[in-house]
């Protein structure tokens, strides 16, 4: 039988939670191996080369992905042009990289970047290989296939990245690593793709899009900077160890929201471009998404915040408890980031990717003054001006949501309040109930216990708990 809409996002949903679920935990196993057997010195020469690596990544998919995902019809001839445009210019990129080496190690005083960074950069030249083919299992929704894509590269490249490692080869481990999860994941959708390149080459289509996307580009890019310059501006207000706490907190946070909005992006773009000519279910579908994704980000991520001492504590150990402070301010802006996400997938798929950039770039602006008139204050104080911002920016992006659909504030508030009311109740209940409990373990786990079970009471006559079981039945999947 012919799937229905609605059972393709529902198991793009459950496959793009566990790729996401599975890549988190596995990023954990490896790392907690890298950071035992390397330096933070070893990560420092990696971490100054990430922004160019970023950066030429970006200009190398150049936007085409979401362009695809929301085109009415493609054609081999699209899937042919973003192919080969993808390589030019990755081949560009590359050469001008390759040159600019020693100037990017004199910029850090450090020689050894030479060799490095023309090895690192690789990955940017190899992943555009896999840009056509990714974007072809990316409008098609199959989930399931990149997911198995991303878990077979993750294990076969951190064992690589371990036992180089281990084996004495410090930072090119990293890179190593690095490169060979590129290389496999671009196999690997050669492989799970029926879409294959010809020399019939034609670049009109990418003038098609161009207009679109080139908006995606420049947000993309703008996003990476602005990331860069948070660290930067840490590392010139406080010491290096507010930095390290900093960096261990954020690192938890991400891997938290990253579950939830690797879920919903896996499907959110290709869903709402399938029912972007009909308003009335474009409405139905976006609050049907808004509601799932509030379901499942505000206990996760507040959750987390209330045992974020005792997790800090268990596989970290006592030394980094700063850190455990600075993670659960973080978690309460991750919570709405998800939503943020939904939100700009939305304005995405209606086509206005000059919304989206203008929202970004408006956005990071205010944070970036923020913090720069906040760091007198504590980072702490930093983080509740950029949590809030972020917070705050819903409004403005609902409105534009609110253009397309008519769906107004009031609907949305009805929508997310309940889940979000029902988690902070839960969290505080448990957080205060757990920490009657001396012993860190079984205080955590009176904690997830407390939580998940008050939760599932609060939600048991939710339709979209008892939806939510419905369709992750293994027969359903």
């Amino acid at each position: 039988m012919k799937e229905t809409l609605k059972d393709k996002t529902v198991k793009g949903l459950f496959w793009g939670g566990m790729s996401n679920g599975l890549q988190q935990l596995l990023n954990l196993i490896f790392g907690i191996f890298l950071g035992r057997l390397l330096s933070p010195s070893d990560y420092g020469m990696i971490g100054m080369l990430t922004i160019f690596s970023l950066i030429a990544g970006s200009l190398q998919e150049s936007g085409f992905t979401a362009a695809i995902a929301n085109k009415k019809d493609v054609s081999h001839r699209d899937y042919n042009a973003v192919f080969w445009f993808s390589i030019l210019v990755s081949a560009t990129l590359y050469f001008l990289l390759f040159m600019a080496a020693p100037i990017i190690a004199a910029f850090y005083h450090t020689p050894e970047l030479t060799p490095l960074a023309r090895y690192s950069f690789l990955g940017f030249l190899i992943s555009s290989f896999g840009t056509a083919h990714f974007a072809k299992l990316f409008r098609e929704m199959k989930v399931k296939q990149r997911t198995i894509t991303t878990f077979t590269a993750l294990c076969i490249s951190g064992i690589i990245g371990v036992t180089m490692a281990f084996l004495g080869f410090s930072y090119w481990g990293i890179a190593t690593q690095n490169l060979c999860y590129i290389l496999i994941t671009t196999c690997l959708f050669w492989y799970f793709s029926d879409w294959r390149p010809t020399f019939n080459i034609c670049f009109t289509p990418i003038k098609e899009m161009f207009g679109f996307s080139c908006k995606l580009l420049a947000t993309n890019v703008f996003i990476h900077i602005n990331n860069n310059l948070f660290s930067v501006i840490l590392g010139k207000f406080f010491n290096e160890n507010t930095v390290g706490y900093y960096t261990q907190g954020n690192k938890w946070n991400t891997m938290g929201h990253n579950l939830i909005t690797g879920m919903v992006n896996s499907v959110a773009q290709p869903v709402f471009a399938k029912v972007k000519d009909d308003q009335e279910r474009q409405l139905r579908v976006f609050r049907k998404m808004l509601k799932f994704t509030a379901f499942i980000a505000f206990p996760l991520m507040l959750g987390l915040c209330i045992i974020s001492r005792e997790l800090i504590t268990i596989l970290i150990t006592e030394k980094w408890l700063t850190s455990a402070d600075i993670l659960s301010i973080l978690c309460i802006g991750g919570a709405f980031l998800p939503i943020t996400n939904l939100y700009s997938n939305f304005v995405i798929s209606k086509g206005k990717s000059d919304i989206y950039l203008y929202n970004t770039i408006a956005v990071s602006i205010l944070q970036l003054c923020s913090l720069l008139v906040l760091y007198r204050f504590g980072i702490e104080t930093m983080l509740y001006g950029y949590i809030g911002i972020n917070i705050a920016w819903l409004l403005i992006w609902h409105h534009f949501v609110k253009k397309e659909i008519h769906y107004s504030y009031w609907q949305a508030l009805i929508d997310i309040l309940y889940f979000l009311f029902s988690a902070c109740i839960v969290m505080i209940i448990s957080n205060y109930l757990g920490n009657l409990i001396d012993n860190t373990y079984l205080r955590m786990g009176a904690k997830i216990l407390l939580a998940v079970t008050l939760y599932t009471l609060f939600m048991i006559r939710n339709p979209m708990l008892k939806e939510a079981i419905s369709y992750l039945h293994l027969k359903k999947i």
